[in-house]
């Protein structure tokens, strides 16, 4: 569906990594008063899915727990077996999990498994989770060939090690090689806006997911972030998926809010994103999404398994403002002048300080887009244990 969006509003945001524009630790010479016009284009004549989100769970959240699932920070492949499969039958109310993977997943599907690779190797998409779903996923008939591993930068790939440590014969795909231009991007599918008068004004999506992946499988950590709030479902899919997205933050402002949120309405991301599985094994609660500093990285043992990924951000959310709570460190929607560093190095060795005014009104804005729910009140968080 070919779909024009213009979004005009006082809200602020977030971004990633530099690709091409302006470098996000350039400092913004004045306060930005509005969140520009945007424009979202879709692919053409797309038919929506009725799997896509908040799909066919919405405001329902699964989380299991098992504090033996990581130990001396190495996770356990029978442990996460047995989470994913008992956290899947509770999601869909089916009695074996294969009939739950059904739900989503057919023999003649493309299955994308969009991973976490940023932050490596301190913290990642663990590879025994994912080889958890690439078994479950072949279950179901799909054959190796047509099971594609993906994120956006190729050299993260190669730095968490993926190659080596999934299975043969599937697929393993870098979108981009680091900070070069062009490649795997369908210039028919576009975010257009001006942030801080950079020069590239569109962001465009990953042909693969375009043209190739039929279903979307989303594997993002639990982790904070310096400038969304919380590196979620959501923020994986949206800023993992489009390229030149950091241009929509410059120190100490960003446009996460309600970029993201955009990002992930436009099709058809937003249709083929079937199920969103959480890997909190490890949950970083400050100096996100890159720190590789263990004080700020704990191991909790958590999974959470949903199809609503606003919902899911949400709780993920919590966690992180308790676990900050906890440690004595600022909340993430603290807007306060002197927390604000131009020091990366100071972010990451001191939990007070951050490089921009976070934005965690993210999730709650696309739940205003109407890709999940965001009020607690509403979700229906279930708390499992092994």
């Amino acid at each position: 569906m070919d779909r024009r969006t213009f979004v005009k509003t006082g809200c602020l945001g977030s971004a990633s990594l530099l690709m091409q524009g302006l470098d996000p630790m350039v400092r913004a010479e004045s306060t930005p008063i509005a969140v520009p016009p945007i424009e979202l284009r879709g692919l053409a004549g797309y038919k929506p899915s009725p799997l896509g989100m908040p799909g066919l769970f919405p405001a329902r959240v699964i989380e299991i727990r098992e504090a033996k699932a990581i130990v001396r920070n190495r996770v356990s492949q029978p442990t996460v077996r047995r989470m994913l499969e008992r956290a899947m039958k509770e999601l869909t109310g089916e009695r074996s999990a294969r009939e739950a993977w059904a739900k989503f997943i057919q023999p003649s599907d493309v299955i994308g498994i969009k991973i976490n690779p940023s932050g490596a190797p301190a913290c990642c998409s663990s590879p025994e989770i994912v080889r958890e779903i690439i078994s479950s996923v072949q279950s179901l008939g799909v054959p190796a060939r047509n099971i594609v591993v993906y994120d956006r930068y190729s050299y993260e790939i190669d730095l968490a090690s993926y190659q080596t440590l999934l299975p043969a014969g599937i697929r393993i795909v870098g979108i981009q090689e680091a900070f070069a231009s062009g490649g795997g991007y369908e210039s028919d599918v576009y975010c257009d806006a001006t942030f801080f008068g950079e020069w590239e004004t569109r962001s465009y999506m990953a042909s693969i997911v375009v043209h190739e992946i039929s279903k979307i499988i989303n594997v993002p950590t639990m982790k904070d972030h310096s400038a969304s709030g919380v590196t979620g479902a959501l923020k994986n899919l949206a800023y993992g998926t489009f390229n030149n997205v950091a241009r929509t933050h410059r120190a100490p402002y960003s446009f996460t809010n309600p970029l993201i949120g955009m990002m992930c309405t436009v099709e058809p991301l937003r249709s083929k994103s079937v199920l969103h599985i959480m890997d909190g094994m490890r949950q970083v609660w400050h100096g996100g999404p890159l720190t590789q500093v263990q004080e700020f990285i704990d191991q909790p043992g958590i999974l959470l398994v949903g199809t609503d990924p606003v919902a899911m951000d949400t709780i993920e959310l919590e966690a992180i403002e308790k676990t900050r709570l906890e440690r004595g460190a600022p909340s993430l929607w603290q807007h306060d002048a002197k927390s604000i560093t131009a020091d990366s190095d100071e972010f990451h060795r001191d939990a007070s300080k951050n490089l921009f005014y976070r934005q965690p009104g993210h999730i709650a804005a696309a739940g205003h887009l109407g890709l999940g729910i965001a009020d607690l009140k509403q979700i229906d968080h279930r708390v499992l244990s092994v």
